[in-house]
Formats: C-alpha cells, structure tokens, sequence
C-alpha cells in the first residue's frame, strides 16, 4: 500500500503539480485551504504533510502550530513550502517543529528525495524497530509512539521524542551538542544555537513536572546527558 502525502496548497496548479508527481510513489490528496485539510485529517491521518506558509485563511504556521501540539498529529513529519527566499521564515517553520523545508521552485527529483528521506527517520524499516527504550521510569513506546513515565504519558513533540529518545538510548553518556543538532535536526538545519537549549528546558520541565527519576544534566561546554 502507498503511503499517504497530504499537500495543503491554495494554487490549483501546483497542486495538479503535486498529484502528477508523486502518483507513481505515493497516495497524494491536496487540500486549498486549513479548514479543508482538517476536516480530513480528522478522518485520516496521512504519513506525511506537505505545507505551503501563503494560504488563504489560516496560515501554514498556523497549520503547523496545531499539528505539532497535538499529540495524535505531532508525530506527523511536514515540509514546509514557500516561495519566500527569507532565512526567518525558514528558521521559524523549523523552531516551531517543521521536519524539512523547501524553497520554490523546486524539482520534482529533490521534492520526492526529500519525502522519502523524512518518511525514513519517522518510519524505519521493520528490522531497525525498537521496541522500547526505558531508563529509570521513562519509557519510549516506539509501537505507540508515546512516552510514559510511571505508566502516565507526557505529551511531547515529535523533536522532544526524539531527543528524549537519543537521551535514553545513551543515558548517562555526554551526548555532544554538535552530535544532537545532527541527529534531531539534520546536517542541513540552519537556526539559532538556543533551538537546542529551548527544547531540553521542555523536555526538563515535563519531566519534572511527572515527577520522573531522570533528570537531563548540562554538561558545561559539551552537551547534555540523561542521569
């Protein structure tokens, strides 16, 4: 079965663009606007979320704010899309938990490369599955795709899963900043140096507030590391 694309595009060509593209890879529905695109994401939900910023009503951040802080929609990876060539826009889709970027016009090559390439972190192959990770009373359901601490889920973005994730896998080892930002954000990421630092303060409140046995230290001048 094909994976599921959903593009939120206003234009009619570009989303004729869209269909014709990617229908020998994957299953595409388009959508103009925000209301039309929940209406049927509340049906079903897609594997993967293609967004342009310039829509009519509600904006893409504004697409994107709702998808990423909800926790049945916040594991969904989306590429942002825009004609805007301004760096702020880029890093703000990005900080605000947008997977990828793309700047128009794009080819049709480097759009389906970069599909594949976000639906490959967020769905491995079977074989590379994990179960679970734990470490003290955090535990990563990767079958669910939840994280509970004590049998209660916190809710997370997908970048804070992944990040506890990483931290757990190496809990008590110093994990470099550089390594992080490579393995969350990719090589390619542009953005300010505090992404990282904003991220683990959440991810250290919530689990504070959960009253969790784990506790995310900073290793001064290095990194961070699970204890």
């Amino acid at each position: 079965m094909k994976q599921l694309i959903y593009v939120v595009e206003d234009d009619t060509a570009l989303q004729e663009l869209y269909t014709f593209s990617l229908e020998n890879d994957f299953e595409c529905r388009c959508f103009g606007d925000a209301e039309t695109f929940f209406k049927y994401l509340a049906v079903k939900a897609p594997d993967l979320v293609i967004l342009d910023i310039m829509l009519p009503g509600e904006s893409g951040f504004g697409v994107l704010s709702r998808l990423k802080n909800d926790r049945q929609t916040s594991a969904i990876p989306v590429i942002m899309v825009s004609a805007k060539g301004e760096e702020i826009s880029k890093v703000k889709g990005l900080n605000m938990g947008a997977d990828d970027y793309m700047e128009k016009p794009f080819g049709v090559m480097e759009l389906v490369a970069r599909i594949k390439a976000n639906l490959r972190k967020v769905y491995p192959a079977k074989e590379n599955v994990i179960d679970n990770i734990s470490f003290k009373d955090v535990y990563i359901d990767f079958s669910k795709h939840r994280i509970l601490i004590r049998d209660n889920v916190i809710q997370t973005t997908l970048k804070e899963f992944k990040l506890l994730q990483l931290l757990c896998e190496n809990a008590e080892k110093v994990q470099k900043r550089e390594y992080i930002f490579n393995k969350i954000w990719g090589e390619s990421f542009i953005g300010e140096s505090r992404t990282l630092d904003i991220h683990i303060k959440e991810l250290r409140k919530k689990l504070a507030e959960a009253e969790s046995e784990a506790v995310i230290m900073t290793v001064r001048g290095v990194g961070y590391m699970m204890t």
